[in-house]
């Protein structure tokens, strides 16, 4: 298996690019850039740094993948990007390598849709097949689990994290953590209730999806505080994985939860 790389593109000879690779017009590889097999740039993309693009990614014109993060502190240090398998990176997104407040790397998982004009901040890291709409924007050290969606034009303050299954609606702020399964919508993002439809469509019983809504009328309907709250799911639950996983990613929480 052969690459097709144009004539127009600019390859450091000091990147790496496995067969199958597909490289556009105009098309810019820089020092230290990994690019696996059968993934394609289609045209005028930039990859910088220490980046790695795994096997059968897509990205097309005008995006750039790890230059160094908007972040004052940063002074050149060897950061990077990870990218895995299979993502499709749409026009004019943005992906900045790590810095040294995280660990290094900006990491994006397997299977992961970005769409047009997006932005992934300094040691962001996003799980895998999670959707990111037109226009969104993570801030750094921004934490996205799995097969979450995140709407058009919302931004994500830093550190904030956004569970696994939990859509956020267009034109949202996101100043605290969002928890798995849920929606959350607003210039000041409240929740709206479980993420049901969504649950459905991924494959979650019917019996999950009950477990699941009276915890969250536990959580946020009732008028508990959020360790009486926790203490009730635990006790009075059964106790699924969903519903360890909530508890735990609510016990984690930093910056506080979206109610």
């Amino acid at each position: 298996m052969t690459n097709e790389i144009h004539k127009t593109a600019i390859i450091s000879k000091k990147a790496q690019i496995a067969d199958g690779v597909t490289i556009g017009p105009y098309c810019i590889i820089g020092d230290g850039v990994v690019i696996n097999k059968d993934s394609k740039l289609i045209s005028n993309v930039v990859v910088e740094g220490n980046t790695e693009v795994d096997e059968g990614c897509t990205i097309h014109p005008f995006a750039t993948i790890g230059l160094p993060p908007q972040d004052l502190k940063y002074k050149g240090e060897p950061t990077g990007v990870k990218i895995g398998k299979g993502c499709t990176i749409r026009e004019y997104t943005s992906i900045h390598r790590g810095s040294v407040s995280g660990d290094g790397f900006t990491k994006i998982g397997d299977n992961n849709f970005i769409m047009a004009y997006c932005h992934v901040a300094h040691d962001c890291h996003v799980g895998s097949s999670n959707i990111m709409a037109n226009a969104a924007t993570l801030a750094g050290h921004v934490m996205i689990e799995d097969f979450a969606f995140i709407g058009g034009v919302v931004v994500i303050h830093q550190f904030t994290r956004i569970g696994a299954y939990a859509m956020v609606g267009g034109f949202s702020g996101i100043g605290q953590d969002i928890p798995p399964y849920t929606m959350a919508s607003g210039a000041r993002a409240k929740l709206y209730g479980l993420n049901a439809v969504g649950l459905k469509r991924r494959g979650f019983t019917d019996e999950t999806v009950k477990v699941l809504k009276k915890a969250y009328k536990i959580l946020f309907r009732e008028k508990r505080t959020l360790a009486d709250a926790l203490k009730a799911i635990k006790t009075d639950l059964p106790q699924l994985p969903e519903i360890k996983h909530l508890v735990e990613f609510i016990e984690k929480n930093k910056r506080g939860i979206c109610r």
